[in-house]
């Protein structure tokens, strides 16, 4: 065998070595590279990120610790927080939502928290909640003493509140390449049991109401094929069925039907975020 020959082959087999190696190396550096963005992917289908809006006095705070699974101090709750609050729920099946409790309060942190979730980090979805004038009132940051505001102040107060976040909602969702959900949960339902289905027609879509036409007006600004929008009435708080079935209490919510009204909520979350 001519020796040359055998240093030729040799060194083409070389060649041909570390060129599989270049390339196996090469493609192993471009999985790793894609990898953040398929575990981002996969992250973000398995909890995907809410924003969690309305104006203070609402219950934004209760109805997310519920939904989360978990509490947070009376007293917090009732002064309400300055900044945007994060809470994760999780299932055993490896699903859940991330939630991004947006504060209420005019201030320099909301508006930079509606930002967050509705430019810099858009969410899947959104729960605007409404409490049909029931909305505990707030006096501003650093002033002592109870507030007070009539159900008419409230409602206006409402709208108000609304007409900021619905513009920032129609502007994510001409931007996205895939539908945004939004669900008008209104809560404090105990506070009005007997008006239920009047509360619900109130924020619906069509209804001829204020906030109905403001719906309106938002599926027109975005585009109706790029949001869904749903209303449901929800309740942190029952009565016991002994204070329901009392007679000076007629309209009161028992506790059994509080839970219905909050399991409908997160069958209906899950839906619209394909996990069920």
């Amino acid at each position: 065998m001519n020796p040359s020959a055998g240093k030729l082959g040799r060194a083409a087999m070389s060649g041909h070595n570390r060129a599989a190696v270049s390339t196996t190396i090469a493609g192993a550096v471009t999985a790793l590279s894609a990898a953040p963005a398929q575990i981002g992917h996969v992250l973000r289908r398995r909890f995907p990120t809410v924003a969690v809006t309305g104006m203070t006095g609402v219950g934004k705070t209760r109805l997310v610790d519920r939904l989360a699974r978990r509490a947070t101090p009376e007293a917090a709750q009732e002064v309400g927080s300055a900044v945007m609050e994060r809470r994760t729920r999780r299932s055993s099946r490896l699903h859940g939502f991330r939630f991004r409790v947006v504060p209420g309060d005019n201030a320099a942190t909301r508006l930079g928290a509606l930002d967050e979730v509705f430019h810099d980090e858009p969410v899947d979805g959104v729960l605007h909640v409404v409490s049909y004038g029931h909305a505990t009132p707030r006096r501003t940051a650093g002033i002592s003493g109870s507030a007070q505001a009539t159900r008419e102040e409230l409602l206006a107060a409402e709208l108000e509140d609304w007409a900021i976040t619905s513009h920032r909602i129609a502007s994510m969702a001409v931007r996205r390449d895939r539908p945004v959900w939004l669900v008008i949960v209104v809560t404090k339902a105990d506070l009005f049991a007997g008006d239920i289905d009047e509360a619900v027609r109130y924020y619906s879509p069509g209804s001829g109401s204020p906030f109905g036409d403001k719906l309106d007006e938002l599926r027109a600004l975005a585009g109706g094929a790029r949001l869904s929008i749903d209303v449901l009435p929800v309740s942190v708080e029952g009565a016991s069925d002994r204070e329901a079935d009392a007679p000076a209490a007629p309209a009161a919510l028992p506790s059994k039907r509080a839970d219905q009204l909050l399991a409908a909520l997160e069958t209906r979350m899950e839906q619209l975020s394909g996990h069920v």
